[in-house]
C-alpha cells in the first residue's frame, strides 16, 4: 500500500481526483464548510436523517453529481483526535475497499491534520485491508486498493508526510507480527522465527545470532531447556541487534516469549480452543515487528531483541510437576505447573539480557489467562516497579492507540512463590495469577530497569474474527522511538 499527500486545487474536495473519497466530518457536521457540490450532498444527507452526528456513522454515496470521485463515504468523528479519526477512517474504508477502488483519498472537515492524525489514517487503512492468505489460498482476491492519499493544506504537508512515514513503518511491523502469529504451529516453528529474524537482518542490516539447544545448555539456561525438552522440535534462542546510535549508547532490550505451540505440557490444557495456542509466540512476533519498524525508520537508537523459542509438549522427556531446575541466574525453580512455562523461558532470557548493560528491558508475553480476566481485550497488563518507565510505556501505548494498564508489583505478592524444595515455585495460588507471574520475573531483574507486558488478552482475537492483532508493536515502537536521538 502506498501512502502520500494530496493538496486540493481550486475545485476543493469536490475536484479531488481519486476512485473514492472518504470525508471524515468532525464535530458540527452542518458547519463543516465543505465546498459545493459535495457540501450540498452532505447537508442533504443531514437534513434527510441519512447521516447523523454519531460515532460509527458511515454513509455511502455513489456518483454524486459534480464530485470527481465516483465513490464517496461520509464518516463522523466527535473530534479530530487520532483515536477518533482512526475509528472513523476504519468505518469508511470498510465500505470503500471493495469493488474497483484503487486510489482512496481521505479528507477531514472541521479538524486539523498533523503527524499523529496521519499515522492514525495509515493504521486504520492497513488494519481494515489486512487479509491472511498464507495457508488459505481460497480466501479470494486482495482488495484492489493500492494507494491512499491524505488530503491536506499545503502548509501541513511536512507534518503529514512525517506521520505517514512513521505509520507505514509501524504498520509493516504489525503486519509481520500478525503474519507470524497467524501461521499454524506446524509452519511457524522456532526455526521459522529464526528464519524471519535472519530475513530482517539481511533487509535492515541487523546482526542476528541464533543459539541452538547445545549453546543454551552450555550457557546454563536450565529453565528454558526444561520447557523445550518435551518436544522434538529444536529450540532456538534468537539475538537480533539493531545499532542506530553510537556503541557507547546503552541499548534498549525487548524480550519476547516464543512458545510456538503450548499444549500445557504434562499439565495439559483442555482441548477446547487449544488451537489458539499457536498464538503463544505473540510476544516474539511483536519483538520482530518492532525491530522491523524501528530499523525501517533508521532510528538513532540501539535496540536488541531476545527471543527464546520452543514448543511446550507432553512426551517421555517432558518436564514433570515437581521437577526442580536451575536457571541461568543460578536460582532454582520448583515447577509446580508445566503450563506456566512462559515465565521459565523468559527468566533465562532476562538474565541473558544483563550482558548488554541495557538502559531498560521490557519483556512481552501472552503469559496468563488471569490478565485476560482482569483487563479483557482492550488493554495489555503493564507491570514494573519503575514509575518513570511505567509512564513512558503508558504514554507510548496511548500515542499508538495500543493502550496498557499498570498493575501492582507489591512485595507482598511475592510470598505466593515460596517453595519448600527450591528457591521459588513457578506458580502461586489462582488469585492474582497475572501478578504472581510478574513477581516471578521480577526475581531475575534485580539490576535492570524492567517492565513486563502481559498481552494475553490483546495479542489475538477469538470468535468469528479469530486472528492475531499485531499488538503491542505500536506501543513498543513508539516507546523505542521516544528514546531515539
Amino acid at each position: 500500500m502506498d501512502f502520500g499527500t494530496l493538496v486540493p486545487g481550486k475545485a476543493g474536495l469536490s475536484g479531488v481526483a481519486a476512485d473514492a473519497l472518504l470525508l471524515v466530518v468532525v464535530g458540527d457536521a452542518a458547519g463543516s464548510g465543505v465546498d459545493d457540490p459535495l457540501g450540498k450532498a452532505l447537508k442533504a444527507a443531514l437534513a434527510d436523517g441519512d447521516f447523523t452526528p454519531k460515532a460509527g456513522q458511515v454513509l455511502y454515496l455513489h456518483r454524486v453529481a459534480g464530485v470527481k470521485a465516483g465513490r464517496v463515504a461520509l464518516a463522523w468523528a466527535p473530534d479530530a483526535t487520532p483515536k477518533a479519526l482512526r475509528r472513523a477512517v476504519a468505518g469508511g474504508v470498510a465500505v470503500l475497499k471493495g469493488g474497483g477502488t484503487r486510489h482512496l483519498a481521505v479528507a477531514v472537515a472541521g479538524g486539523e491534520l498533523g503527524a499523529a492524525q496521519a499515522e492514525a489514517v495509515v493504521s486504520a487503512v492497513t488494519d481494515a485491508t489486512y487479509l491472511y492468505r498464507a495457508t488459505k489460498p481460497s480466501v479470494g482476491e486482495d482488495p484492489k486498493l493500492a494507494r491512499t492519499s491524505v488530503v491536506c493544506a499545503r502548509g501541513d504537508e511536512k507534518s503529514v508526510v512525517s506521520g505517514l512515514a512513521r505509520g507505514q513503518a509501524i504498520a509493516a511491523g504489525v503486519r509481520l507480527a500478525r503474519e507470524c502469529a497467524n501461521r499454524p504451529g506446524n509452519v511457524c516453528t522456532p526455526g521459522y522465527l529464526a528464519g524471519e529474524a535472519r530475513k530482517l537482518g539481511k533487509e535492515h542490516g541487523l546482526k542476528v545470532e541464533v543459539l541452538d539447544r547445545k549453546d543454551c545448555t552450555k550457557l546454563g539456561m536450565g529453565a528454558f531447556m526444561a520447557v523445550a525438552q518435551g518436544s522434538e522440535e529444536p529450540p532456538v534462542f534468537i539475538v537480533a541487534r539493531y545499532q542506530g546510535a553510537g556503541r557507547d549508547v546503552p541499548p534498549l532490550v525487548l524480550v519476547g516469549k516464543g512458545i510456538t505451540f503450548d499444549s500445557g505440557g504434562i499439565s495439559i490444557k483442555p482441548a477446547a480452543e487449544m488451537d489458539e495456542m499457536k498464538f503463544d509466540m505473540g510476544g516474539a512476533a511483536s519483538v520482530l515487528g518492532t525491530l522491523k519498524a524501528v530499523a525501517a525508520l533508521g532510528a538513532r537508537v540501539n535496540l536488541i531483541g531476545l527471543i527464546p523459542a520452543c514448543e511446550n509438549l507432553p512426551g517421555g522427556r517432558a518436564v514433570k510437576p515437581g521437577d526442580v531446575v536451575t536457571s541461568l541466574s543460578g536460582q532454582t525453580i520448583e515447577i509446580l505447573n508445566t503450563d506456566a512455562e512462559g515465565r521459565l523461558i523468559l527468566c533465562d532470557a532476562l538474565t541473558y539480557a544483563e550482558r548488554f548493560k541495557p538502559a531498560a528491558v521490557v519483556d512481552i508475553a501472552t503469559l496468563t489467562g488471569a490478565c485476560m480476566i482482569a483487563l479483557g481485550h482492550h488493554r495489555s497488563g503493564l507491570f514494573t516497579p519503575d514509575d518513570a518507565l511505567a509512564a513512558e510505556l503508558l504514554a507510548a501505548g496511548d500515542a499508538a492507540h495500543d493502550p496498557a494498564w499498570r498493575m501492582p508489583v507489591d512485595d507482598e505478592y511475592d510470598e505466593a512463590l515460596k517453595s519448600n524444595f527450591a528457591d521459588m515455585a513457578n506458580v502461586g495460588p489462582r488469585a492474582g495469577g497475572a501478578i504472581t507471574a510478574a513477581m516471578f520475573l521480577k526475581r531475575f531483574v534485580a539490576r535492570q530497569r524492567w517492565a513486563h507486558l502481559d498481552i494475553a488478552g490483546t495479542a489475538w482475537r477469538s470468535g468469528a474474527a479469530k486472528g492475531a492483532t499485531g499488538r503491542p508493536v505500536g506501543l513498543l515502537a513508539h516507546w523505542v522511538l521516544s528514546h531515539a536521538g
